[in-house]
């Protein structure tokens, strides 16, 4: 039987994020949206329309129409926030694009600019000398345009909305159109469902590149009159003291940062202000989790989203029943479980375990281009590629991607169950376990390992000590059958900018192995 979960909510008042930022300019005035970490510098609710305001004049003069597309490479996190906004608000399609990127500078950033069919980009940095592409500088003084603006152009509507790009399994980009519509729904939903409040003030130091950032950090807040602290990054020094400074109320992170704040360094004290911290992303073990709450007093929400449904799909309730490892129930979106008979055998976490599939007004019916139309049916439900199952309550618990789940002479093992165990060990930051060609079962599990304050000057007893106590914890946990054939400490775990482990990158030349063990 399909399962189903969700309601879908919408507000029937008409609303634009122009008529948003206009009111509160009225209301709130001077009072700051977005605050930088540690330079102390503001972006004011008046500021923003002023902004926006001078982007809707300059289009003319620049070039650029409703419903051009330009991409954002802004290194300066106050810089992107009000650009990002202002552009969307003037009917501009932005794409924003990671600064930290080889394709920052030269051909390859070209090379994004021709698939994306951006007619010019928009930067806080002088143009790259190897860039043929149209630049226009916003840390000037007045905007002005460097080369020629590309003629490409997409009328997709007067509002505005953000282009993203992610690689497929088969190296193909999908391209993801968001328009503003889709992304004020998800902003309202994230700021409802967090209970924000002009009296609220989140911090974030996650890229503000990705969607996750965009909607649930900055835009939410902007839709509940909030303030938002922003950082370039995460940095675990003087943490708290800053956090307690800035009067923050809430945290915007992904597991590796929880992970990070569980110890409470000497002389720390946890602000009491702080109503909870999100987990998105990635995975977080139960046992980060129970640690952190133990540790800091701070309830942590998990969540789970995408880019196709403009952030969050699920997640936790703030004040209501919050399920440790599940990531909550259905937020304004339908959520179903489709069965699948290659997965629902035996040794299954859970008999419902099938295809996770979404829909509702923040969803995307379609990709750009070709190659991706098999992920949509006829009524629009949307195929994510994780595997889960919804209990009685409605909860969602993901167990793992379906093109992770390694096959072990026909038994199915989802690596979250291995990961969860060890990522619960102490010391271990980050924990990947991937499928690996064996002779005899066809596949075997392979666990990557990176652990705390151990190098390649660590000595070999100090790595076996460790590896004895990630293998004593996996005998206590998992079936022998289902247990990684090997571990592998590395160096450094290829991680992406909002947490995940790039387990694609797994087997890459540079991947620096420290320790190795048959388990």
């Amino acid at each position: 039987m399909t399962s189903i979960a969700g309601v879908v909510q919408t507000d029937t008042k008409e609303e634009t994020l122009r008529n948003i930022v206009d009111e509160y300019a009225d209301t709130l005035k001077d009072a700051p949206w977005i605050l930088a970490l540690r330079s102390g510098s503001t972006v004011s609710f008046v500021k923003l329309k002023e902004q926006m305001d001078e982007w809707r004049l300059a289009n003319t003069s620049l070039g650029l129409e409703c419903g051009d597309r330009v991409g954002l490479l802004i290194f300066d996190p106050l810089v992107f926030a009000a650009t990002f906004v202002s552009l969307i608000c003037s009917g501009i399609w932005v794409a924003p694009l990671d600064p930290n990127l080889s394709y920052a500078s030269g051909p390859r950033l070209d090379d994004r600019a021709r698939n994306l069919d951006l007619r010019a980009i928009v930067s806080d940095r002088a143009a790259p000398a190897l860039s043929r592409s149209a630049w226009i500088n916003v840390s000037a003084k007045s905007l002005a345009v460097t080369g020629e603006l590309q003629r490409g152009h997409h009328p997709e509507g007067s509002d505005g909305g953000v282009i993203l790009a992610t690689s497929g399994t088969s190296g193909t980009p999908k391209v993801t159109a968001l328009p503003s519509a889709q992304l004020l729904c998800a902003a309202q939903l994230v700021a409802h469902h967090s209970g924000l409040t002009t009296s609220d003030r989140g911090f974030n130091p996650l890229p503000l590149w990705h969607i996750n950032a965009e909607v649930v950090a900055v835009l939410a807040s902007l839709v509940a009159g909030a303030s938002l602290v922003i950082d370039d990054g995460f940095h675990r020094t003087d943490f708290w003291p800053l956090i307690d400074r800035l009067e923050v109320t809430w945290i915007n992170a992904v597991p590796a940062i929880i992970s990070r704040l569980v110890e409470i360094r000497p002389g720390e004290s946890v602000p009491a202000r702080i109503r909870f911290i999100r987990s998105a992303s990635a995975p977080l073990s139960t046992a980060v989790l129970d640690e952190f709450e133990h540790a800091t007093g701070i309830q942590v929400v998990e969540s789970y989203g995408m880019t196709e449904a403009a952030s969050q799909i699920c997640a936790n309730p703030v004040d209501g029943l919050r399920k440790p490892g599940s990531v909550g129930p259905a937020v304004g979106v339908e959520v179903r479980v489709i069965p699948d008979s290659n997965v629902a055998e035996s040794g299954m976490l859970h008999a419902g375990v099938g295809n996770v599939q979404v829909k509702g007004p923040s969803v995307i019916r379609s990709y750009e281009g070709h190659g991706y139309e098999d992920r949509f049916d006829a009524q629009g439900w949307l195929e994510t590629g994780d595997l889960g199952y919804l209990d009685e309550d409605g909860y969602l618990f993901l167990v793992g991607r379906s093109d992770d789940v390694i096959n072990r002479s026909g038994e199915k093992i989802f690596p979250r169950e291995i990961e969860d165990v060890i990522l619960g060990v102490q010391g271990v930051d980050f924990a990947a376990v991937v499928g690996e060609a064996d002779e005899t079962f066809g596949q075997v599990p392979i666990a990557y390992v990176q652990l705390d304050g151990l190098s390649s000057s660590t000595s070999p007893a100090d790595f076996a000590q460790r590896a004895a106590e990630i293998e004593n914890a996996l005998v206590l946990s998992v079936a022998r059958t289902r247990r990684p054939a090997r571990l592998l400490i590395v160096e450094n775990m290829p991680i992406h900018a909002t947490g995940k482990v790039q387990k694609n990158r797994l087997d890459a030349k540079d991947l620096k192995v420290l320790f190795e063990k048959e388990l």
